[in-house]
């Protein structure tokens, strides 16, 4: 795959896919690294647990989609 840098698909891992809807789903960043970030470039909701607000990110697949690697790695470098 050209570019293999930015997209891999671990196909073998017992949770993929984690997200329907994605036909190429991307597993670089197996866990979201804007997670604890209150600027989350996806959509995230936002529930209750315990008395505290926490990140649903079930629906979200911004992450997992080879075309927002650019994005991402900008928007961590900011973050730096």
């Amino acid at each position: 795959m050209n570019n293999s840098f930015k997209f891999f698909a671990n196909k073998d891992c017992r949770y993929y896919p984690c997200h329907e809807g994605i036909e190429d789903l991307n597993c670089l960043f197996c866990y979201c690294p804007f997670y604890f970030l209150d600027e989350c470039p996806g959509n995230p909701r936002f529930g209750e647990s315990g008395g505290k607000t926490i990140k649903i990110c079930t629906d979200c697949t911004y992450i997992h989609e080879a075309d927002n690697y650019p994005d991402i790695i900008k928007r961590l470098k900011k973050e730096l």
